[in-house]
């Protein structure tokens, strides 16, 4: 049997992963083994924080939502608010209903009014 030379192709993996971690610091960007390691925890984070993110916009829109519609004055509290959305069968959803609340509150105001009729 011959001998395999496969420098070229184990270089090659190699460069492909430290072009990936090019930005790292420290023995993170050059030392092979531990650029691995900070590649596999950067793409769980970054696949984590992508879930994460979404759940931190909802968040934000139910605050904004909330905080209009308690300082306008109407006894009704954000639960409530959807809850009468949802049976009127206005379709609306959170991140539209927190940029009227920002851009134009009298709006936000009228809707809440016509759902309580």
């Amino acid at each position: 049997m011959t001998r395999i030379k496969r420098g070229c192709i184990a270089r090659r993996r190699r460069t492909k992963i430290r072009l990936f971690a090019s930005s790292f610091r420290g023995a993170h960007s050059i030392l092979t083994r531990t650029i691995t390691q900070q590649r596999i925890r950067a793409l769980v984070s970054g696949h984590r924080d992508r879930d994460r993110k979404k759940r931190d916009f909802r968040h934000l829109w139910i605050t904004r939502i909330n905080a209009v519609i308690r300082r306008m004055g109407v006894s009704h509290s954000y639960s409530r608010l959807i809850h009468n959305l949802y049976k009127k069968q206005l379709l609306l959803n959170r991140k539209i209903l927190a940029q009227i609340a920002i851009l134009n509150r009298n709006c936000l105001y009228m809707i809440s009014n016509e759902i309580i009729k």
